[in-house]
C-alpha cells in the first residue's frame, strides 16, 4: 500500500502536504502524527500549508520513552520489553494519538537516526512507522541510507505517503458505494 522507498526518493514534500490536506478535505478527516526520530518533521510539513490547520490540530513530539509513556499511553512494559524502536511501541503510540486527539487517522514514528545509537539488531537508519486509528494500526520497518538528515527526511515523506495512501483507499471504498 505504501510507496516502496526507491519510488520516494522523488516525491516533493510540499506536494505530498498538500494531496494529504484535499484528501483530508475531501473525506472530512483530522490526522495526528506522534513523532520520535524526526522530531515535528511530519506535523512541521503537514501544517507548512495554508488551512492544515482544518485537518491537523494536534501533533506530538514524544523523544524519551518517559514522554511516550506520559502522553501517549505507551505502557511502559512495552517500551522494556520491545525497545522505543518497534513494532510494538509505534502501534501503540499511533493508537494513542488518535485516541487523545480524537483524530481518524495518525502515523508514528520511531528510529534510530543516526549517526550513533545503531546496535546489530537496529542498526542506524532502522525506522518503524505506524498508521491507524483507535480501531487498526499497521506497522512497517524501515531501513533509510544515508546521515541523520537523510534517515529523518526519508522517515517524514514515508510517513506522509502512508497516510495518503491510506486516505486514497477510503477515498476510492466511498465511492463504490
Amino acid at each position: 500500500m505504501v510507496p516502496s522507498v526507491s519510488s520516494l526518493k522523488n516525491l516533493d514534500l510540499t506536494l505530498l502536504a498538500q494531496r494529504l490536506g484535499r484528501l483530508c478535505q475531501q473525506l472530512n478527516v483530522e490526522v495526528t502524527a506522534a513523532e520520535s526520530c524526526t522530531g515535528g518533521g511530519i506535523a512541521s510539513t503537514i501544517t507548512s500549508t495554508a488551512g492544515s490547520s482544518a485537518y491537523f490540530t494536534t501533533g506530538y513530539v514524544t523523544y524519551s520513552n518517559a514522554a511516550k509513556t506520559r502522553l501517549l499511553g505507551v505502557p511502559a512494559a512495552i517500551l522494556e520489553a520491545h525497545g522505543a524502536v518497534s513494532e510494538e511501541v509505534v502501534k501503540a503510540m499511533v493508537l494513542g494519538a488518535c485516541r487523545d486527539s480524537g483524530a481518524g487517522l495518525g502515523v508514528a514514528v520511531s528510529g534510530v537516526a543516526g549517526p550513533d545509537g545503531g546496535s546489530a539488531d537496529k542498526p542506524v537508519g532502522t525506522v518503524w512507522l505506524a498508521w491507524g486509528d483507535t480501531g487498526s494500526q499497521q506497522a512497517e520497518c524501515f531501513h533509510f541510507p544515508g546521515d541523520r538528515q537523510a534517515v529523518r527526511e526519508q522517515a517524514v515523506r514515508q510517513a506522509l505517503a502512508g497516510l495518503v495512501a491510506r486516505l486514497d483507499a477510503r477515498a476510492k471504498a466511498s465511492k463504490k458505494k
